[in-house]
């Protein structure tokens, strides 16, 4: 481990001691805590000349390791009974935030391509945040917590597509392709 590296480490949990008991004396949870302290610090550490692009591999694997613990806790038994929420709950979630956006695009202007990825991303949040919130409200056992957590699970699930088609939509062919169809559609709505 180089010095810098050690350096940069010891900053980001200084950072996190000091702002996660401010963020929860004020409510805010730990999660927006952490968040702070790192907006806070990343321009002092790009002005100290640290490489800060460096340390998201070293976050990610952070991000990775809470969805593996949140994983363990799981229970096949409860995720069973959920299936139902997950499903429709989830699956209204995301195709109606993707549909929405799409159609703000699409009336700005934007090809129908881009506006299916933006909505596609739009679609979907943080399970880490968002589960971790819950769990230090006491409300993950809840009825909404329950809800929230089907749909987090879902936006996991539908991540999978997600991956394997955007960079679908950025080939010239499916975008001329979408182009003409979305003439041909307009010119018969309009005829």
């Amino acid at each position: 481990m180089t010095a810098e590296f050690m350096l940069i480490t010891f900053t980001l949990f200084l950072a996190g001691v000091i702002a996660v008991p401010i963020a929860s004396r004020f409510g805010l949870g730990s999660v927006l805590g952490y968040l702070v302290a790192g907006i806070a610090i990343s321009p002092i550490l790009h002005w100290a000349g640290a490489d800060v692009i460096a340390l998201q591999h070293f976050a990610e694997f952070g991000v990775v390791m809470m969805l593996f613990i949140v994983g363990l806790e799981m229970n096949p038994k409860s995720l069973w009974e959920m299936r139902s929420r997950i499903f429709v709950l989830g699956g209204l979630q995301v195709g109606i935030t993707t549909g929405a956006v799409l159609a703000v695009c699409l009336a700005f202007g934007l090809p129908m391509t881009v506006g299916l990825a933006i909505g596609l991303v739009l679609a979907l949040s943080s399970t880490a945040i968002v589960n971790q919130t819950l769990r230090e409200k006491g409300l993950l056992r809840s009825d909404g917590g329950q809800a929230s957590f089907s749909v987090l699970l879902m936006q996991d699930i539908a991540v999978i597509p997600m991956l394997a088609l955007i960079p679908l939509l950025a080939m010239p062919e499916l975008a001329d392709a979408v182009d003409m169809g979305m003439a041909t559609v307009t010119g018969m709505a309009a005829g």
